[in-house]
């Protein structure tokens, strides 16, 4: 189903194949499908999105956790909860504000962190596959780009500590 766009500014977008909405949303089932693919049902890409979070920031609370990967508090609590059923995740009350769970990552989710690695860079090497190399890294800036300057429009902003790079796929 491969056609050319038309791309022209003066275009009404009636094509739906013109919509950068729907391109992105196609992207994202294809994602989710490789994903699933090389990783399994062992976790979802949210739920290794928080366990890798975890990981490279062990203690952080649930509210500072679901700025860092994008998602809603109360949708991270709930992931966080079937990451804790499975024993991968560990909560534990914040003596200074019982209100909050400082999060980490147990050996059980460290171990799979690792075991899903080379699922993982065969999922990003089949994503990335039709592109050149060249047009990998363009493609990828790109995307950053959009994503960086429309953070704001989210309804779940990504919000990095410190301004710091987070590499997730």
């Amino acid at each position: 189903m491969s056609r050319p766009p038309s791309h022209s500014d003066e275009s009404p977008l009636t094509d739906l194949y013109e919509h950068p909405g729907h391109l992105l949303r196609r992207a994202q089932q294809i994602s989710v499908s490789i994903f699933h693919d090389e990783i399994g049902g062992v976790v979802t890409p949210v739920q290794y999105a928080i366990l890798r979070m975890l990981s490279n920031h062990p203690g952080i609370d649930q509210v500072t956790l679901a700025g860092l990967v994008a998602i809603d508090t109360s949708t991270g609590a709930t992931v966080c909860a079937r990451l804790e059923e499975k024993g991968l995740l560990l909560r534990e009350v914040i003596p200074h504000n019982r209100r909050q769970r400082a999060l980490r990552t147990t050996a059980a989710g460290e171990a799979l962190l690792e075991e899903l690695t080379p699922g993982l860079q065969r999922l990003r090497k089949r994503i990335l596959a039709p592109l050149e190399e060249a047009e990998q890294r363009q493609f990828m800036a790109l995307l950053d780009k959009l994503v960086q300057l429309n953070n704001p429009q989210s309804r779940a902003p990504l919000a990095r500590l410190q301004d710091e790079r987070c590499d997730e796929d």
